[in-house]
């Protein structure tokens, strides 16, 4: 039982360890741990689907091992992982550096571990030193290089358009990171040393980062979101230079579409104060659930959608930024 028990702890426990511990670190409590869960389990899957990739590209491609391992399977692997984390951005759950590192390591631990277990299946009688490599290395690079890849791309999110284009030097490097790694210009406990060294402390320091981002998000964002609805409740619209925008889209829409946007506008503002007020609790401890009276809110916003249509939601755009930030926040009032 030993025999099985100590490769498994060696070979799973530091991935799973590190992401427990991005995850407790997290004061704002960004993700709800079930999700964290569902994106390693997507990891998993990931690991699986490229088990029988790389069996048939293999074969297709006729080449061995090596050059299979440097060059074909970081390209695919990443990939695969590399759409779970997009499918998370373009989805809105994903909104800062933070929560970012966390997924992104979620998905590569779950590969990670998938193969490591599958190993141990096809070589059960590996050494304690295998098992450090596999830990310590394989399935740490796994995580290291898929958190890179996201944090990269939120970072770059803002300031890169087309916004496709903010994918591609995150999953470079995450690619480049995987091939170094498969090369083993090192010896396999050097190569393994190097990744400790290097991609743990740097996941750290841009967590660090990250959670400075959020702190100035809620402090500005919640000061402008005060002020935006304090104006449009104190019947000084008109005279505002908000007011004065709204005034020159009467050419542009019918009166009942003029007050749907101005609905919008309030209601989406009330939302954003609800959940940067949220996010406020839950980094003092407090985790406020979402009533029923912001569900009704949710509703009425996603009824206003519609209503005003992708013409609309254009026209609000310079007074209502919808960067991914804000649109993660509505998720997270949607959970």
């Amino acid at each position: 039982m030993a025999d099985l028990v100590l490769p498994a702890a060696i070979g799973l426990a530091p991935v799973l360890c590190f992401l427990a511990a991005l995850v407790a670190i997290d004061s704002y409590r960004l993700l709800r741990l079930r999700t964290v869960v569902a994106v390693l389990v997507a990891g998993a899957l990931v690991a699986v689907a490229c088990y029988h990739a790389n069996a048939w590209l293999m074969a297709a491609t006729r080449l061995e091992l090596a050059p299979y391992a440097r060059y074909v399977a970081p390209l695919l692997e990443e990939l695969m992982k590399a759409a779970v984390v997009g499918a998370l951005v373009h989805t809105h759950r994903i909104g800062f550096l933070v929560d970012g590192a966390i997924l992104g390591f979620a998905v590569g631990a779950g590969f990670g571990v998938v193969e490591n277990l599958h190993y141990q299946r096809i070589v059960p009688d590996a050494d304690v030193g295998t098992w450090i490599v596999r830990g310590f290395g394989t399935a740490m690079m796994h995580g290291g290089a898929t958190a890179i890849y996201a944090m990269a791309t939120l970072a770059l999110l803002p300031r890169v358009r087309p916004r496709l284009l903010a994918f591609a030097p995150g999953f470079a490097t995450a690619v480049l990171l995987h091939s170094a790694f498969n090369h083993m210009f090192l010896s396999p406990k050097l190569s393994t040393l190097v990744v400790l060294l290097g991609i743990p402390p740097l996941i750290l320091l841009v967590f660090r980062r990250g959670q400075a981002a959020v702190a100035r998000w809620l402090g500005q964002g919640f000061d402008g979101d005060a002020e935006r609805l304090a104006l449009l409740l104190s019947g000084q619209l008109p005279d505002s230079p908000l007011g004065r925008y709204l005034a020159t889209l009467r050419s542009r829409f019918a009166g009942p579409v003029l007050a749907d946007l101005l609905c919008y506008l309030r209601l989406s503002t009330e939302l954003a104060l609800r959940a940067k007020g949220m996010v406020m609790m839950r980094e003092n401890g407090f985790d406020v659930p979402v009533d029923d009276a912001t569900r009704a809110k949710l509703a009425e916003l996603r009824y206003l959608e519609r209503s005003i249509g992708r013409a609309g939601l254009l026209a609000l755009r310079p007074v209502l930024a919808q960067r991914h930030e804000e649109l993660w926040q509505l998720r997270l009032l949607a959970q």
